[in-house]
């Protein structure tokens, strides 16, 4: 049902964070399949839940690599998608893109423009998502500081 979608979406979140901090216990990471069933139930349930959150879930989710079941193809279209439901009002996506796909594709280019952008953003401009976008400025700021050790060549 619909009014489960938050339950699915913050289990899913809680689990999937236990298991990216726990790579070396194989007992978690072997409960990949139930947090990609909860995700996927909840997308299948309300999409544009949260304005995007569940398919900015799986810009991270689908990261995971192809040898876990990931797809980064999949992660790029669910930034897409993402970018569509939070209508410009949130810069998390960009972030979370950048995080896990650009540096993963070594693509640094693609890793300047978008946390850039995501640092560009005027945060008082939707106060509702204001905390949110502080918190992406915060995390960009961060990967922007670390990337000389995040890529194999200078740009």
């Amino acid at each position: 049902m619909k009014k489960d979608v938050p339950d699915l979406y913050w289990t899913a979140a809680a689990w999937g964070s236990a298991i990216s901090l726990g790579k070396d216990q194989m007992d978690l990471v072997a409960d990949v399949p139930s947090v990609d069933a909860m995700i996927h139930r909840a997308l299948e349930l309300d999409e544009a839940w949260d304005a995007g959150s569940l398919t900015e879930f799986m810009i991270a989710f689908e990261s995971r690599g192809e040898a876990q079941g990931g797809s980064l193809d999949r992660a790029r279209t669910y930034y897409n998608r993402t970018m569509e439901l939070v209508q410009g009002k949130r810069i998390s996506p960009l972030v979370s893109l950048a995080e896990n796909v650009s540096i993963t594709t070594q693509n640094r280019a693609e890793f300047d423009t978008l946390l850039d952008e995501a640092l560009a953003f005027d945060c008082d401009k939707y106060p509702e998502t204001r905390l949110v976008n502080m918190l992406a400025q915060r995390k960009a700021r961060q990967l922007k500081d670390m990337a000389v050790s995040l890529f194999l060549e200078e740009k």
